[in-house]
């Protein structure tokens, strides 16, 4: 029987912005990957989230990204290994105090976007993310980027490594994501992402941007909660899934 986790982007709200439908789109999955407030999300947002969460049974997970709240962590930065590893640490521990608030467990981290797309091709940062990860919890699940450097560093150090797979996002022929000023590089048809999450889940591959089969191994499927479609992909891939025999189940 296969088995798959439907994760989604939420709480990333903050101050009097409001982002996103969390209400709608958490009952429907099984994972949430939460705002720490460096690129969206603060205080109040978190404490909603995770008593959200705790009231569906829906799986935690602290999504720290860099500190640009403008630019919505989608800007590259240079940062040190020991700034990446004290910048985790920190989001880590402020969305796992909620967790605890609330009655529940923080059980996996997924990087954010400059972070997360930086990290899948380098080894020293995505080594620090690990190590960050690692020494507030090394039972935390990382959640990242099917073959990417993230995954091969948590394996050397021991850390939990969960492979993730996008609804939403084009990939480039290595494997990586197509990055989002590139025309192509979200995918805004939800029947195309769906018939992509099926083929990913049960043929283990996914056909890139210029038309190469990529391999892929997925334990989780990712949709963006900053799309306009956001809950109609959730909703659709959530019904194909249950169609196919698919168990929908967290890290």
């Amino acid at each position: 029987m296969y088995t798959i986790d439907l994760n989604c982007d939420l709480g990333e709200s903050y101050g009097a912005y409001r982002l996103g439908m969390d209400e709608e789109i958490i009952p429907l999955i099984s994972s949430a990957n939460v705002a720490c407030g460096f690129h969206a999300g603060d205080f109040n947002t978190m404490a909603k989230t995770a008593r959200l969460c705790a009231e569906n049974g829906v799986s935690m997970g602290a999504h720290p990204g860099f500190p640009d709240l403008q630019g919505f962590g989608r800007r590259n930065m240079s940062l040190s290994p020991v700034e990446v590893r004290n910048l985790i640490t920190y989001q880590v521990g402020a969305l796992s105090a909620f967790c605890r608030s609330a009655g529940v467990r923080l059980r996996h981290v997924k990087p954010h976007g400059a972070l997360y797309n930086m990290a899948a091709k380098d080894p020293a940062l995505a080594k620090a993310i690990c190590q960050g990860i690692y020494s507030f919890d090394p039972s935390l699940i990382l959640l990242g980027l099917s073959g990417s450097e993230m995954l091969k560093q948590a394996k050397e150090i021991g850390l939990p490594g969960a492979a993730e797979v996008f609804a939403d996002r084009a990939y480039e022929d290595d494997g990586t994501l197509v990055a989002r000023s590139k025309p192509g590089a979200m995918i805004t048809d939800e029947d195309e992402a769906v018939a992509r999450v099926i083929r990913m889940i049960l043929e283990h591959k996914v056909t890139s941007i210029h038309g190469k089969e990529i391999e892929i191994c997925p334990d989780s499927v990712c949709v963006h909660g900053d799309s306009p479609k956001a809950l109609l992909f959730v909703k659709k891939i959530r019904t194909a899934l249950e169609a196919e025999g698919i168990a929908i189940q967290p890290l």
